[in-house]
């Protein structure tokens, strides 16, 4: 694999690029528990693309969530506005 350029005239090196492929191996959880070590850069990418967006739909579920909760109760109690700062942030 040749080096790359990104923005402006940074280079990654080959090792650069292993290096941060291991780290998602070990951050997404469908490669992180597989018992095989054998998985290619390419699924590796794959999956923790597929990780992400199942993340942010479960960040949407969960401000919906919270919205609905937030009409059920007092707008003035405090549980309310817990509630909105997590859904400002």
């Amino acid at each position: 694999m040749s080096t790359r350029r990104s923005r402006g005239s940074t280079r990654i090196s080959d090792d650069q690029i292993i290096e941060l492929v291991s780290k998602l191996r070990q951050l997404v959880p469908e490669i992180r528990n597989r018992r095989s070590d054998k998985v290619s850069a390419s699924k590796v990418l794959q999956e923790t693309c597929n990780y992400i967006r199942s993340l942010h739909r479960e960040v949407s579920d969960l401000s919906e969530r919270l919205s609905q909760l937030l009409t059920t109760i007092d707008a003035d109690s405090a549980e309310a506005g817990i509630i909105r700062s997590l859904l400002n942030q």
